[in-house]
Parts: C-alpha cells; sequence; structure tokens
C-alpha cells in the first residue's frame, strides 16, 4: 500500500466503499463497532508496525491509485467510521505534545483533507446492490466499488491499475476481480471464455449458487459504468431477500453488454474480515505481508540494481498450518482458533 501519486490517470475516476453491513458473523462485537473498523497490520512511515482500520487501509490504498472523490456508504451503527474520517487536530496537538504522535495518522488526515468524502446513509440492510444504487445521483462516469470487508494487497497496488486499465482497453460496461477458489458456493460465481491470459469474457454471473459451474468467484471489487446504476434499478431481491450486485452484472450480460472478469494474480493476496476465522487469517497474513515489506524496502535500497527474488505465491504465505512458517519476533501475535467439537486447536 505505498503511495504512488495520482499521475496513473485514476484522479477521474470516483470510488464507492460499501461499509453498511450489519456483520452478523462477528456478533456481538459488530453490535456496535462496525466491523470494517477491525484492523489489519501495516507499516507507518517510520517504518513502525500499527493496526490500521480496513476501512482506512482500503481509502487509502485507493488514494494512492490516485482517487479523490469518494462515497462511503454506511449504515445504522457505523458513526464510529465517520468520527474516525473526522480529522481530529487537537488529538494531534495533544500526542505531538507527549511525543507519541505516528507519522501514519498525521499522513491520514492529510489525505483526508486531499480529498472529497461523503457518507450515504443506508437506512437498512438491503444487500450490496442496494449500497451501490444510493450512488446513482451522485457518481457521474467510470467508478470504483468495493466492500470495506475486504482488501486486495498487490505490490504497489498494481490490481487497481490493472482493473481500470482492461476496463478501459475493453469498452467494458462492468469489470469484475476474480479468484479460482475450491468450493466458491458462498460467493457470486460467473462463468465465460479467456479473451487473454487472466482475462474472461464473462457470460453468466450467479450469486450463491448451490451446484457452481465454475471456480471463478467474485472478490468485491468492480469497475462500473454508469449502465450498472439502471441494471440495479430493475433488478429484484435476490438471494437473502437483499438486491444483489452479482444479479445486476448478470443482467447486463445478458443484454449483450460488455462485461469483463480480471484474476488474481498468484502473488496478490485476499484479506476477509467478515468472519472470525477470516479475520485471524487477515491478521496474521497483513503481518507477514508488512514484514516482507519492511525487509525487502532497505535491501531494495542497499543493491538497486539487483533484481529482487520471486515473491511468494499467495498460497506459500497463507499456509496458516505450515510448522517452519514464522511470523516476525518484532511483535508477539499468540492467536488460537478452537474448532467445533472439542477438536485441537489450530496452531497460531
Amino acid at each position: 500500500m505505498e503511495e504512488t501519486g495520482s499521475s496513473n490517470g485514476l484522479d477521474g475516476y470516483t470510488a464507492l466503499i460499501t461499509a453498511g453491513g450489519i456483520g452478523t458473523r462477528l456478533l456481538p462485537f459488530s453490535k456496535e463497532i462496525p466491523k470494517e473498523m477491525l484492523p489489519i497490520i501495516a507499516h507507518d512511515r517510520d517504518d513502525s508496525l500499527e493496526l490500521k482500520p480496513l476501512v482506512q487501509a482500503i481509502f487509502e490504498q485507493l488514494f494512492s491509485a490516485g482517487i479523490r472523490n469518494f462515497y462511503i456508504v454506511v449504515g445504522r451503527g457505523k458513526r464510529a467510521i465517520e468520527d474516525h474520517f473526522s480529522p481530529d487536530p487537537r488529538f494531534l496537538e495533544f500526542l505531538e505534545k507527549k511525543s507519541k504522535l505516528p507519522r501514519g495518522m498525521s499522513d491520514f488526515y492529510e489525505k483526508v483533507k486531499s480529498s472529497k468524502l461523503v457518507f450515504l446513509n443506508q437506512p437498512e440492510p438491503l444487500g450490496f446492490g442496494d449500497a451501490v444504487l444510493l450512488g446513482q445521483s451522485l457518481i457521474d462516469g467510470p467508478f470504483i466499488v468495493q466492500a470495506a470487508d475486504t482488501i486486495i494487497l498487490s505490490d504497489r497496488d498494481e490490481h487497481i491499475e490493472r482493473l481500470t486499465g482492461l476496463h478501459q482497453k475493453y469498452g467494458a460496461s462492468a469489470t469484475v476481480l476474480l479468484r479460482d477458489v475450491p468450493d466458491p458456493r458462498n460467493y457470486g460465481v460467473v462463468e465465460g471464455d479467456y479473451l487473454e491470459p487472466g482475462v474472461l469474457g464473462i457470460t453468466s454471473a450467479v450469486e450463491k449458487p448451490e451446484t457452481p459451474r465454475s471456480n471463478h468467484a467474485i472478490m468485491p471489487v468492480y469497475v462500473f459504468s454508469d449502465e450498472i446504476f439502471e441494471a440495479l434499478a430493475s433488478t429484484g431481491p435476490g438471494t437473502g431477500g437483499e438486491i444483489q450486485l452479482t444479479d445486476a452484472i448478470q443482467r447486463l450480460a445478458v443484454a449483450g453488454k460488455k462485461v469483463i472478469g480480471v484474476l488474481l494474480q498468484g502473488d496478490e493476496l485476499m484479506l476477509d474480515l467478515g468472519s472470525p476465522e477470516t479475520m485471524i487469517e487477515a491478521l496474521k497474513l497483513s503481518l507477514r505481508y508488512a514484514d516482507e515489506k519492511g525487509q525487502a524496502a532497505p535491501e531494495a535500497a542497499k543493491r538497486p540494481l539487483i533484481p529482487r527474488p520471486p515473491r511468494r505465491r499467495a498460497a506459500e504465505i497463507g499456509s496458516l498450518r505450515d510448522p517452519d512458517a514464522s511470523l516476525p519476533t518484532l511483535v508477539p501475535l499468540m492467536i488460537e482458533w478452537r474448532t467445533a467439537h472439542g477438536r485441537e486447536p489450530a496452531a497460531g
């Protein structure tokens, strides 16, 4: 999640970040504390480890890609998100007097001040599609949508530029990020034919199918034209009685619109904080990722002309039960997850 400026053409994009869900899988914690405020581990500019709320990490990632216009969809009980994005100069002054001001916090406030932030209220949790539809009267032109309980970690946030670049290359109405998973029944699932390596021309999209016809699962990062709003407006409630964004994408595909999917690359990580199990995994993976980034920077400075060794694939980084995988001693992290029926907990 490095700063890359706004010279890559994404300054013309708007971002819509959805944070209106009630987080039922994280109750009772999520009753008053938004799941989007759960932390991942990152490095600040002083190269110290910090706990960063996920919604902040997503905002900063999109900011680094060049986006300056943001709409954040919130619902009841999400006031903590609005408060977090409200710069507090008195608090900074207090920390500075105590010589405890982390640069990451002051940098975050500077990014907020340099952006246009609008919070949109979703009175009822009527689904991902309903949250996106709230932007219909406000967003003009191509825009990025991302759910605030999932983040993708890639080298220099390259997945964002890849998504927007391919969206433009194919003149797409919708571009979705995909990940091949063994059991995609809890995801939106797409079918289609390859247009080029890693890029799928989507012919159908189904939300949480009982019998998936492919392993191409939709990750909650999208690029849309404004055609998605008309598709959503004519889409009724689907799975779970909610307006599903996947159903609107299917409507675009059936209408003959260009809909493409872009697969995650092998060294790109997905962190999902939507359940206790995935939250624990996300903490571990983000710590390893932050540590690797912190170690790579000084080595690169010492040997700028020597190519870096190949990065490990996500499967290698994400093996939580690898007995040889060690966490950095810089931060003690002791997490155990006890499985059902009294089985032994997984090693942390």
